[in-house]
């Protein structure tokens, strides 16, 4: 995300999936801390060289770092597995000054015509953390646009060199509903129906279903860190 910037389920079911900050029972890791097995980069054809440098494993986490290479379109690392309804939690940790944008894309699905991974996804960006991290943006099909981006006072997000220097965050998707939280706080909760399931949505087989994506923007640079990454069915 950022081009256009800068531009009745039962209620004790329903209560239980959305309280945040739960166990760790029926979390399966994504990452194994050593290796990007289960996972697959996505990018166009010229971009396939740069990719192979862009993700890798540091230090335990998974590093996405495209710093001094602008000339790049998207470049995404994406699970080999579609997932429907889950809840995602994961780590990710950013130096401060870095000036690129990246995201977390859900029940998405990569389109290599276009070199866009279409579907919903919540945003992670450096230079203005408090303002958009979190967000739920539409990164296709149809318009690319905010689907969530009401106003977050209390938004809590910290840079490498604060605290721990890592930002926790969790996303629950459930039916229409997606729900986001990052460091405790709850940035998005957003009930879909009527996009997410639409017509256009259904005919590019995502918005209900689909493949988790880390996402490095065309043409920045960006160094982030994710790790913990581990999700449960719902």
């Amino acid at each position: 995300m950022r081009d256009a910037v800068r531009a009745s389920l039962g209620i004790v079911v329903f209560l239980s999936a959305w309280t945040p900050g739960l166990g760790e029972e029926g979390f399966v890791s994504l990452f194994d801390g050593k290796t990007l097995e289960g996972w697959t980069v996505h990018c166009l054809p010229k971009d396939r060289e740069l990719a192979k440098r862009a993700w890798t494993v540091d230090r335990g986490a998974i590093l996405a770092n495209t710093m001094g290479r602008m000339d790049h379109f998207y470049i995404l690392l994406a699970t080999n597995r579609e997932y429907a309804d889950f809840v995602l939690r994961l780590r990710f940790q950013v130096e401060r000054g870095v000036t690129g944008n990246s995201g977390i894309q859900i029940r998405s699905r990569y389109n290599a015509a276009t070199g866009w991974m279409e579907g919903p996804q919540i945003d992670i960006d450096p230079p203005n953390p408090r303002g958009t991290t979190g967000k739920l943006w539409n990164e296709g099909p149809g318009p690319h646009r905010w689907l969530s981006n009401e106003p977050v006072p209390n938004a809590a997000f910290r840079y490498a060199d604060e605290g721990d220097g890592w930002n926790e965050l969790e996303i629950t998707a459930q039916g229409t509903r997606i729900r986001s939280v990052l460091n405790g706080v709850v940035v998005v909760d957003y009930d879909g129906k009527g996009v997410l399931d639409d017509d256009l949505h259904r005919k590019h087989n995502v918005g209900m279903k689909g493949f988790i994506g880390l996402q490095i923007h065309a043409n920045d640079e960006l160094k982030l860190r994710f790790k913990d990454i581990r999700i449960k069915e719902l």
